[in-house]
Parts: structure tokens; C-alpha cells; sequence
């Protein structure tokens, strides 16, 4: 074999690699002994690189000995040629092909003379005569040869370089020295830093501006997705005689149309990780023109409340997407029971009565009842559905071997559960494995895309529609999305909620999409961050920072300017200008003053945080201090301490101060924020739940994730002050609070006491970086 190998021009060490891979080796063995039997012992070496990449590259060898007859009659002479004809095989699957329309799509027969040669180059470099003069030797004599190649499809390469080369010489003479020098490069402009970031985010599903937008990331070839119809040139895509029939009946039903799904299991409430799913999904299909369907995948009666499809669906609405349909796997019930029914039938799943515990992991024993009678597993199926066997006692399990080793994945099992759509119609439900793909066929989904962890299952997807001969889906995987600091496995926020660490599913601390909701994230802000995380395949695992600045830039947008005092003190100004409270306008976006004013009133009596206010004044300090003035932010007065009042204890409880219009008065070092007549509500101040990047990690908390709760992650300033232009506001309304961040109202806030959420701070906190 080595010198089979080294006989076709390859060097002795890449045909040894060559034969280290037996696959490879053995294709290439019967192409070589193919052509030797046309062309006889000796090759020439282009004849055995267009071999060993036949064989290298060719996905299908049924194809093999088809190809090489091309190559030994000297029909397919070139690698343009030989890419053409490995594509063509690739997309036509289905014997026979046309030999006519194959032989068209890879150029055999073609003959392309000297003199086509000689005029396509001679008119291309009159069509560039000018550039050339003046660039001389520097011209991109690449642009010369593929505007030739575009011309002359099945050219061979290298005569059209030659003849460039030649008919250049031609035209310019020799180089000279000047044209010897290189090319001085052209500094590129840089970018602002500013314009840097304004890339492009989706916002509610629509462009935005920040990173480049998922739905540019989505469109059209950028994922190198299949497109409808055309299922069979996805890797790993198995093709059956019926295949091309049935994506044909596909074709006529969705028009060519793209369509994906989102399909959670409402069982809990949505989390971080849901969105980039959501986005992706619903994404992709909006951004090539197609619909996505919510589908919910209630197959675990146990552990589904109706509270959790509600909250889905207003979920999915939030961000942003409208679901085309919304479906249920239990509306398929009766057609995925005639499908097992069928698989049984074919041979293809077995009645099993192992135990669960004797079938988990990857090495079970094999199941004693894989090859009894089909009769026999047809009548215990029934039995199944009747209720005749106990939970446990019987499974109905597909005969296949899965990705990852797992042998005869469970179909339908016993659950004695009423369904909260079918009631007591059913006690055998089907599995994650058996339903999926199935359903994905009946509402003929195009890409049925999910995440990684989901590879392994890929073949059991394919398998189960060809061995029912429906309509096959692809399915294609992505990265996940997971943040540090947190958890969001069901299993452990419901220990969170019971044991009182966190007050239910939507506590601003998580990071579920209602509790990051209740905190006052937007949803463009959680679309942008996805965007910006990107579409991968590898898993992500990201800092919360990255998404609190994500929020920052759209609540600068959108949330109005209000003042608040989170630890008022009281401030009397003794020689206030007016009987009664002016009032005072106050920008809702200073940045843009044409989006609106606010009124808020200004009395002799306002209130200021306790700590803009020192009795010392420190070098740096810059706020209010005995003999340091500073201005209050909109009213266009300063104001000057006259007389500190303290309690009993010595606390300062109230300042005595006077007023100077600020066009009068030296100007101050600073300006704070205050309040006047002001509403008195409630404040909650949000830090990390967890202490540790990795809560879950046993390395990094031994002691496991409830030991490792940030006993300060809520502080609560139950007397805090905000000023009334807020009074109306409702839960959910946003605000950036001047100096002190960006603020949502709860839904815990009552007629006379509101209540604020604290989203983000203003800035990013450099320790959280």
C-alpha cells in the first residue's frame, strides 16, 4: 500500500498519515486500483492528487468508482472541475443521477483554447489600461486574473497567470527599480473610541445601536445553516429513499419558508440562559423572512402549573417576539401513540420491563425483552396505555444505539398523572427523545435549533423520523449561555425560595427573566446583551457586569430623569425668595432637552443626602461643608451652611442655610441633588446573591451553594424621599435617579408608599469588573 501511494506522487510521509487512517486508505486504494486499470501502472501526479482529494473529500463512497471514471477517461482533468463534481454528488443524493446535468455542472467536454485565453485577458487589461500605466507593477494584478477566471470558468489557473503575466509585460516593459519598492501602506483612519461602540443591537427583535445585531448575525448564509429544503447537505444528515419525496411534500406545504421553535417545558420559569435561546430562535426566523412557533413541551405532567405557560408566553412577548403559533406537544398525543404503534410494528421498540434504576447511565445491562415478538409488545403497549401496569413496570424503549453511548432510550412511560390539557385521557407519556423530533416534523420545522448539550441525541433525531418514514428536520446546535454568580437550575432556586434566601421565582437577585424584569432590566438590554454574547458554539460564561452595562445604555435612553434621597437631611433655607414653593423645571433627558421638562416644587425646606453634608470639609471633599457652598442641581441658587442642629446623641439633623442666585454667587465646586415636597417611599438595594463566581463549583464552595449567600445582597431604606413628578408612575416604569442610578417601581408599591427597585448604578462598580 505504501508504495501503491508514493506511486500516485504522494511523499512517503504523507502516505503513511495516509494509512494511518483506515478510511481514507481504503478509499484511496480503490480509486488508485481503479485508474491503474484504465490507465495502467503509472499515474502521472496530477492524476493522483485529484485521487487522494476524491477520495479525501468525497462524503459518500457509493460515489467513488463514478468520480474516478471521470478522472482515468481524462474528463475531469482540473480541482475546479473535481469541486464541482463532489458538490453535485453531494446535492443530488438519490441514484441515478443525470449523467447530462452532471457533466453540464462540471464542465466535461468543455475545451478551452489558447486564443479564448489570449482575448479574455487582452480584455480585461483594456478594461484596467489606465490603473495599470499608472500603478505600474504595484496594480492588484489578482483583480486582472479572477476577472479573467469569472469569464472562463473551466480555464485552467495557471495558462491564464502565464498569459496575464505575458500580456502585462507586454504592455508596461520590465520592472524597474521604482517598481521593485514596496507598496507604502495607507494608514487605515482609526475610529473615536465612541464610534467604536456604536455597533448595531436588536432591540425588541429590531436593529438598534451597539454591537452588530443578532439579526445581522442570523441572516441568511452568516450561520452556514441549510436552507429549506436542501435538509440533505447538512453533515450527518441520513437520506432514505423516501427523503427527497417527503422534503418535496415539505416544500409545497411551507412555501420554501424557514421555520424554527421555542420549545421550553412549563415547568419553571425562564432564566438568562432562555433568552439567548428565545432570541436565537425566534431571531433567526425573523431575520431570514420565516415564523417560530411557541411550543410547549408538556410531556411531565407531575411538574407542570399553569402559572408557568402564562409566564412563558408573556416571557417570549417581552423581549420582544410574537410566537406564529402557539402549540402544545399534548396536541399531538394521538398521533404520536399511531406512531409508536407503527414503530413497534416496524420492529424498531420494545415493551421493556427493567427498572429505571437498571437503565441509568451509559452502561445498562441490555434489556432481556429487546427481541420479543412484535405481537407481544404490541398487546403490553396496549396494556401500557390501559393502565394495567403499574409506574416502573414497563417502558416502551426505541431499538438504536445514541451519540453518546446511550443504548434504547426510553419512548413512553407510565405516569398515573391527570394532564392539565387532557386530563385522564392518558397514563403513559412520551419522552423528551421520542417527542421532539417528531413534533418537529409534524408542524415541519426547518432548523430545529437547540443547545449543545443536545448533540448527542442529533443521530436518535434522525433515526426516529427515518425509521417512521415523516418528514426529517435538521437539527443544529449552539453554545449556551451561562453568568457567573448565580444559579438557575430549577431545583436549586425552589431550595433558594424554601429556605427564605430569596422571596420567590422573580426576586431581583436572580436571574430569572422575571426577577431581572421586576428589577427593572429592559428588554432591549437583555436582546442586546445575547447579541452581543453572540451566536457560538462553545459555551459562554459571563460576567453580570456585561449585562448591567448593557442595561445602562439603554435606560440612558429611556428612563426620565427624577431626584431621590436615599438618607434624607433636613436643610431650612432661611432667606427662601418666594411666600410659597416656586416651581422648578427639570430636564427629562439633559443630553436632549427636546424630549421634555418636568415640574417639581422647591420650597424653603428641602431634603439632601447625609452624606453630601460634612461638618469637615476633607481635602477633595467638594459638597456641602460649613464655609464650602455648593449648588442645588435646577434651581439656580447656591447655598451657604449658617447653623448646624444636632439631637441629643450629637447626630446632625438639620442644616440652617441661605440661598444666593447663582449668577451672583462665586462658583460652586459642586452640585447635589435634593427634594422638596417630596414622596416618601421605599428603596431596595441590590448586590450579588452569592459571594463566589461559581456557587455550584464543590472546588470553589465546598460547603454547597446555600453556604455561599452575600448576607448584604438586599438592603432596605424603608424612609427614603423622591421627589412627585413620579407620582404616577406604574410597576415596571423606570427612572434614573440623579447621582444614584437607575430605579424600577415594584409591584409592591401601594397607594401613599411607593416602592424602587435599584437596576444598576450609574457607573460600574471597578470591583465587580
Amino acid at each position: 500500500a505504501l508504495g501503491l501511494f508514493t506511486g500516485i506522487g504522494l511523499s512517503e510521509a504523507k502516505a503513511r498519515e495516509t494509512l494511518r487512517n483506515g478510511a481514507l486508505s481504503a478509499l484511496l486504494r480503490r480509486a488508485v486500483l481503479q485508474a491503474r486499470s484504465a490507465l495502467g501502472p503509472a499515474l502521472d501526479k496530477a492524476t493522483g492528487t485529484l485521487l487522494y482529494n476524491t477520495a479525501a473529500r468525497l462524503k459518500d463512497p457509493k460515489h467513488l468508482g463514478f468520480l474516478v471514471g471521470y478522472i482515468a477517461r481524462r474528463e475531469i482533468l482540473t480541482d475546479l472541475q473535481l469541486s464541482a463534481a463532489l458538490e453535485y454528488v453531494r446535492s443530488h443524493p438519490l441514484e441515478p443521477l443525470d449523467v447530462a446535468d452532471f457533466e453540464r455542472a462540471c464542465g466535461v467536454g468543455i475545451c478551452i483554447t489558447p486564443e479564448q485565453i489570449e482575448e479574455a485577458v487582452e480584455a480585461v487589461i483594456s478594461k484596467h489600461r489606465a490603473e495599470l500605466l499608472a500603478e505600474r507593477y504595484h496594480f492588484n494584478m489578482g483583480l486582472l486574473m479572477g476577472e479573467a477566471r469569472s469569464q472562463l470558468r473551466w480555464a485552467d489557473g495557471k495558462t491564464i497567470k502565464n498569459e496575464v503575466d505575458l500580456q502585462v509585460l507586454h504592455l508596461l516593459g520590465p520592472k524597474t527599480e521604482a517598481d521593485l519598492e514596496k507598496k507604502a501602506k495607507v494608514a487605515k483612519a482609526r475610529l473615536a473610541p465612541a464610534e467604536k461602540q456604536k455597533v448595531a443591537v436588536v432591540e425588541n427583535g429590531d436593529m438598534g445601536t451597539e454591537t452588530q445585531s443578532l439579526l445581522e448575525q442570523l441572516r441568511g448564509e452568516a450561520l452556514k445553516f441549510h436552507k429549506p429544503g436542501e435538509n440533505y447537505k447538512t453533515e450527518g444528515y441520513v437520506v432514505t429513499p423516501n427523503t427527497m419525496a417527503l422534503l418535496k411534500q415539505h416544500l409545497a406545504i411551507t412555501g420554501g419558508q424557514v421555520r424554527t421553535r421555542f420549545p421550553p417545558e412549563p415547568n419553571g420559569i425562564l432564566h438568562i440562559g432562555h433568552a439567548k435561546a428565545i432570541n436565537f430562535n425566534f431571531g433567526y426566523a425573523k431575520a431570514n423572512g420565516g415564523v417560530c412557533f411557541l411550543r410547549y413541551d408538556d410531556t411531565n405532567p407531575e411538574k407542570e402549573e399553569e402559572k408557568y405557560f402564562t409566564a412563558i408566553r408573556e416571557m417570549v412577548e417581552w423581549l420582544g417576539y410574537q410566537p406564529y403559533a402557539v402549540t402544545h406537544a399534548s396536541d399531538y398525543f394521538d398521533q404520536l401513540y399511531s406512531w409508536a404503534l407503527e414503530l413497534i410494528r416496524r420492529g424498531q421498540a420494545y415493551v421493556c420491563h427493567q427498572k429505571v434504576e437498571e437503565i441509568k447511565g451509559h452502561n445498562p445491562p441490555p434489556s432481556p425483552w429487546r427481541d420479543r415478538p412484535v405481537e407481544e409488545s404490541l398487546l403490553l403497549f396496549e396494556d401500557m396505555r390501559k393502565g394495567k401496569f403499574g409506574e416502573g413496570e414497563a417502558t416502551l424503549r426505541m431499538k438504536l444505539v445514541m451519540e453518546d453511548g446511550k443504548m434504547d432510550p426510553v419512548a413512553y412511560r407510565v405516569k398515573f398523572t391527570p394532564h392539565h390539557r387532557t386530563g385522564d385521557k392518558w397514563c403513559i407519556y412520551p419522552t423528551y427523545d421520542y417527542t421532539h423530533c417528531l413534533c418537529d416534523s409534524i408542524e415541519h420545522i426547518t432548523h430545529s435549533l437547540c443547545t449543545k448539550e443536545f448533540q448527542a441525541r442529533r443521530s436518535s433525531y434522525f433515526w426516529l423520523c427515518n425509521a417512521l418514514d415523516v418528514y426529517c428536520p435538521v437539527q443544529w446546535e449552539y453554545g449556551r449561555l451561562n453568568l457567573l454568580y448565580t444559579v438557575v437550575s430549577k431545583r436549586k432556586i425552589i431550595r433558594l425560595v424554601e429556605t427564605g434566601a430569596v422571596r420567590d421565582w422573580d426576586d431581583p437577585r436572580l436571574f430569572t427573566l422575571t426577577a431581572l424584569r421586576r428589577r427593572g432590566f429592559p428588554p432591549e438590554a437583555i436582546n442586546n446583551f445575547c447579541a452581543r454574547v453572540g451566536v457560538t458554539v462553545a459555551q459562554a460564561t459571563m460576567e453580570p457586569h456585561l449585562l448591567e452595562a448593557c442595561a445602562r445604555e439603554v435606560l440612558n435612553e429611556q428612563a426620565p430623569r427624577a431626584m431621590a434621597v436615599l438618607e434624607p437631611l433636613k436643610v431650612t433655607i432661611t432667606n427662601f425668595p418666594a411666600p410659597k414653593a416656586l416651581e422648578v423645571l427639570v430636564p427629562n433627558f439633559p443630553a436632549d432637552e427636546s424630549r421634555g421638562f418636568h415640574k417639581v416644587p422647591f420650597h424653603q425646606t428641602v431634603y439632601i443626602e447625609e452624606t453630601d453634608f460634612r461638618e469637615e470639609a476633607d481635602k477633595g471633599y467638594k459638597r456641602l461643608a460649613p464655609g464650602q457652598p455648593v449648588g442645588l442641581r435646577h434651581t439656580g441658587y447656591v447655598i451657604t451652611v449658617q447653623n448646624v442642629i444636632k439631637d441629643v446623641s450629637g447626630r446632625v439633623i438639620e442644616l440652617e442655610v441661605t440661598c444666593t442666585k447663582s449668577d451672583v454667587a462665586e462658583k460652586p465646586k459642586a452640585f447635589i441633588h435634593w427634594v422638596s415636597v417630596p414622596l416618601a417611599c421605599e428603596v431596595r438595594l441590590y448586590e450579588r446573591l452569592f459571594l463566589h463566581k461559581n456557587p455550584e463549583d464543590p472546588s470553589e464552595v465546598p460547603g454547597g451553594f446555600l453556604s455561599d449567600l452575600n448576607p448584604d445582597s438586599l438592603r432596605v431604606v424603608h424612609n427614603a424621599l423622591v421627589d412627585c413628578s413620579v407620582h404616577s408612575a406604574r410597576p415596571f416604569d423606570k427612572f434614573q435617579f440623579e447621582r444614584l442610578g437607575y430605579f424600577s417601581v415594584d409591584p409592591d408599591s401601594e397607594e401613599g408608599k411607593m416602592v424602587f427597585n435599584r437596576t444598576v448604578t450609574l457607573k460600574e462598580d471597578p470591583g465587580k469588573a
